[in-house]
């Protein structure tokens, strides 16, 4: 890899992108960007000039010779790049309010990575991702594609098998997992070990080790033993993670509380709105920020749009590619037989060890006993939506959302479906 890199940014248009900038800054000695170009479509134009502008300031500010290039030609920003993170929304977030509130009126989970919402953006976005990876194959072929797109784990495992492109998917769930073990236990997230198995938005986390010690069962206790409501895991019930002997992520909620969800999205829907509607007013207020010229740094503010830490995850992957570091980080990789009951291909969420030829998944040491049914089924649902979007195939998407364990029947898939690719019809072109 040349010594001064090139950072190309599709979809730099986000909200987002004010932090992925302050960590490329925060730690350009060991990762020497020079350049970096922030890419996105004409419809998000003024945004990513907005973006640009702040970003060239937070770079004036740090005195760091680093170039910051706006484009709508992606094909130049690609050329010879040597990372190319991809944060798209395909539809904005309009379509994603849809992928929430359709489902809600058949009385099914709308959400933006699961269920009938996470098909939907699944089908819109992989198309255009494999389109791009078509740009890295020809325009650089060295380069690092790191994905933050989501549905992350299904867009992962489409890139790996559609494309010949080095890529990652990467997720800021598993971070903020681990900081938060860090400020439980007062000591650095490198003294504490914690295993992750599962799949992009589907992970449990199987064991916490300090010095050679098992802490599980001790976290498993900790919200009943102290009344706790300052753990991400204490609305679980007890009783249930004792027999898991797992701690598992926010979004299985979806699938071990479903009832409970369902209400609170039906509530939400018909109050504050659909999370989309929320984000969508939490980014009015930030870019009325980001436009202001005094400002030179990342406002506190973004904090609350939900992705926090994701410039962590994505600046510390790129230093560990680019300086063979050999550390250890949760990110979405090819299976290889790490989970024998999932496909080779399978794309999946666990540990690895980061090296500068890209992440080596390291062997599991425990997987709980009773998840692999759930986890197999929603793989399952994530291959045939992969295949669906590919070809555009009506037939494989109804499969694929008849066998996601969140939809009740093949009456309401059929419904569900018809009624989701009628509304997407301007961002589907292979289904029409």
């Amino acid at each position: 890899m040349n010594k001064a890199l090139k950072l190309v940014v599709i979809g730099a248009g986000s909200s987002y992108t004010p932090e992925l900038m302050e960590g490329i800054i925060l730690h350009h000695n060991e990762l020497p960007v020079s350049e970096v170009w922030l890419v996105d479509i004409e419809e998000g134009r003024e945004k990513l000039h907005t973006i640009a502008e702040l970003s060239k300031r937070m770079v004036a500010k740090a005195g760091l010779p680093i170039t910051v290039v706006e484009t709508l030609n992606r094909r130049e920003a690609v050329a010879g790049a040597d990372f190319v993170c991809t944060q798209i929304r395909v539809g904005m977030l309009e379509a994603r309010k849809w992928d929430e509130l359709i489902p809600l009126q058949y009385n099914v989970i709308g959400q933006e990575t699961t269920g009938p919402g996470g098909m939907m953006k699944g089908l819109r976005t992989i198309p255009v991702i494999l389109d791009i990876c078509r740009d890295i194959e020809e325009l650089a072929p060295d380069a690092w594609l790191l994905n933050f797109t989501n549905p992350a784990g299904m867009v992962t495992e489409a890139v790996h098998k559609y494309s010949s492109v080095k890529s990652v998917g990467l997720c800021n769930s598993p971070i903020g997992f681990q900081k938060w073990l860090s400020g439980f236990f007062g000591l650095p997230a490198e003294k504490i070990y914690s295993e992750f198995v599962g799949i992009n938005h589907l992970h449990w986390v199987s064991d916490v080790v300090i010095d050679g010690e098992s802490k599980l069962q001790e976290l498993i206790d900790y919200p009943q033993s102290y009344k706790a409501s300052n753990v991400p895991f204490d609305s679980w019930d007890h009783r249930f993670l004792n027999g898991l002997k797992a701690i598992p992520s926010y979004y299985l909620s979806y699938f071990y509380m479903t009832d409970a969800m369902l209400e609170e999205q039906k509530e939400a829907a018909a109050t504050t709105g659909s999370r989309a509607e929320v984000v969508k007013r939490v980014e009015e207020e930030l870019f009325e920020l980001y436009r202001n010229e005094e400002l030179q740094e990342k406002p506190k503010q973004l904090e609350q749009r939900g992705g926090a830490y994701y410039s962590e995850a994505a600046v510390l992957l790129m230093r560990s590619i680019y300086n063979d570091a050999r550390d250890i980080q949760t990110l979405n990789v090819r299976n290889n037989g790490i989970i024998s009951f999932l496909p080779e291909d399978a794309s999946i969420e666990v540990n690895c060890i980061v090296t500068k030829q890209g992440p080596l998944p390291v062997p599991l040491r425990k997987i709980p006993q009773s998840v692999g049914g759930l986890l197999a089924a929603v793989k399952q649902y994530e291959s045939l939506t992969i295949e669906a979007a590919v070809h555009g195939d009506r037939d494989i998407a109804l499969q694929a959302l008849v066998h996601h364990p969140l939809v009740p029947s093949v009456t309401v898939a059929e419904q569900l479906l018809d009624e989701m690719l009628e509304k997407n019809k301007p961002y589907l072109p292979l289904f029409n």
